[in-house]
């Protein structure tokens, strides 16, 4: 045999015992344990696959856990959005019975100060009007007229008045003079002061009575017509 070769026979001679060295070694419970080199290999290639494993459901849960998160906080933004409508309703509320109640103050207010303001006031006081009588004689129609006379400004007094009287018609409220030139013309002298109807028109007091034949009515027309012509009755001493 040539020299190469029986160095390759050795070699082969030494790798076969080597392997059957390997094999051939049995622990006491009467299994076959594999050589350190093919052990690490097979754990090795185990140990990487569970450790994808584990990445992809740990990526997996991390994925859900944010949709959750999402989800929860889509629905607290959506109660949070309720809670702020409620709350800015019930302010809204709160502030309109608040104004209603001020509203309702005021008007309270007011009405109070105007029923103080009326009670305060003073009421008109009504003055009785005493109307003062007068007898229906000679004296009470001089007097009546005095008065009349007073309130319209026509000068003239008792005395004055009451001579002209008895001059021209004794006192007899209901005299009628029938045969002077105011008769003849069919205008005849009438009453207390003998006046003519145009006259007693024309010179009428207000508030008297339009008959000529009243006694105070055909004074104070009397009055008021001398007072015109000679400035009061009492310059009349004759026929007027």
């Amino acid at each position: 045999m040539p020299k190469n070769t029986h160095k390759i026979a050795i070699a082969g001679v030494a790798t076969l015992g080597a392997a059957a060295i390997a094999f051939t070694v049995v622990p006491a419970d009467g299994q076959t344990t594999t050589t350190d080199s093919l052990s690490s290999s097979r754990v090795a290639y185990s140990s990487e696959q569970v450790r994808d494993v584990k990445a992809t459901v740990t990526d997996q849960l991390a994925g859900a856990s944010l949709k959750v998160e999402a989800i929860e906080a889509k629905k607290k933004a959506a109660a949070d959005a309720v809670a702020a409508k409620k709350k800015a309703a019930a302010t809204a509320a709160a502030k309109k019975k608040a104004a209603a109640a001020a509203a309702a103050k005021k008007a309270a207010a007011v009405r109070k100060a105007k029923a103080a303001a009326s009670r305060s006031v003073s009421r008109p006081v009504v003055k009785q009007v005493v109307v003062k009588s007068y007898p229906n004689n000679l004296d009470g129609w001089i007097r009546e007229s005095l008065a009349i006379m007073k309130k319209k400004g026509i000068p003239g007094s008792y005395h004055g008045l009451h001579k002209n009287i008895i001059r021209e018609s004794s006192g007899n409220p209901k005299a009628i003079n029938d045969w002077d030139i105011n008769a003849i013309n069919g205008i005849p002298s009438k009453g207390l002061l003998q006046v003519i109807p145009p006259t007693f028109k024309a010179y009428h007091v207000p508030g008297t009575s339009w008959n000529i034949y009243d006694p105070v009515a055909n004074i104070t027309a009397a009055a008021n017509y001398a007072a015109d012509r000679y400035g009061t009755i009492d310059n009349v001493n004759s026929a007027y």
